[in-house]
């Protein structure tokens, strides 16, 4: 890798750790970056989840506030988290990446489609809601997303936002504070275990850690900022970016 890749794969880390903090997708500027420097998809794939991992970390610490009184829910949720990206990690190593190239489009575009309408569902749900922490749909909904975010990754925020705004009686910022913490322990299960059986590029993987970790902090800043429905725009937006750039 060149001095001027090397650059690029940072700031590609940046830009990520940014963009994962705030809403997800992330992946969708480090994995194309990666392949573009020359690591082959599934190298390019790993390297990239092992580091992300900063970028999670620093974007779960700096939503600190809004994680306040989840604790009991976010064990709950946490366990589907990490046992669906156990599943999705193996399937990475085992199958082809077409097996998902139909589902995840249209994975994120039903999720956008949630956060989109969350404000009406939620009204609709008020009293309908029986569970303070979503109840066995939400918790196999995570599951799906672990194994998506085990698999790839690219936009598991903006599904697991969708999923968490209809079941959740929460506000946006507080389901955002879950959503990263969720993301950060598919991600870092993941990484356990291509770091012990799969190729990991480890001079890409340190370049992306180094970004992720400065974008994540400085995204969760100004996430937390945004009011609601700009916040939900800006969900939208980058889910949209993500079904053209998965399509293309």
């Amino acid at each position: 890798m060149t001095p001027w890749e090397a650059v690029a794969v940072f700031a590609a880390g940046v830009g990520a750790g940014g963009i994962n903090a705030v809403v997800g997708s992330g992946s969708l500027i480090t994995f194309p970056t990666l392949l573009a420097v020359g690591l082959p998809p599934v190298v390019a794939n790993v390297s990239n989840n092992v580091g992300l991992i900063p970028g999670g970390v620093t974007g779960v610490l700096g939503y600190r506030p809004e994680l306040k009184g989840q604790r009991a829910r976010l064990l709950r949720l946490g366990v589907a988290s990490v046992i669906g990206s156990f599943i999705g990690a193996v399937l990475l190593l085992r199958l082809p990446e077409k097996a998902f190239q139909i589902i995840v489009p249209a994975l994120i575009g039903i999720a956008c489609v949630l956060v989109v309408v969350q404000p009406k569902l939620n009204g609709w749900l008020a009293g309908r809601r029986t569970h303070p922490h979503g109840g066995p749909w939400l918790w196999l909904g995570v599951l799906g997303a672990g194994m998506y975010g085990g698999y790839f990754g690219a936009a598991q925020g903006v599904v697991l936002i969708g999923l968490l705004g209809v079941f959740l009686d929460e506000e946006l910022q507080r389901i955002n504070a879950a959503k990263n913490f969720l993301s950060l322990l598919v991600n870092l299960t993941a990484a356990i275990l291509f770091t012990l059986v799969a190729h990991v590029d480890w001079a890409a993987a340190l370049l992306v850690a180094l970004g992720t970790g400065v974008g994540g902090f400085l995204g969760a800043r100004l996430g937390r900022r945004l009011p609601a429905p700009v916040l939900r725009a800006v969900i939208v937006c980058i889910g949209v970016v993500a079904i053209v750039k998965l399509l293309a």
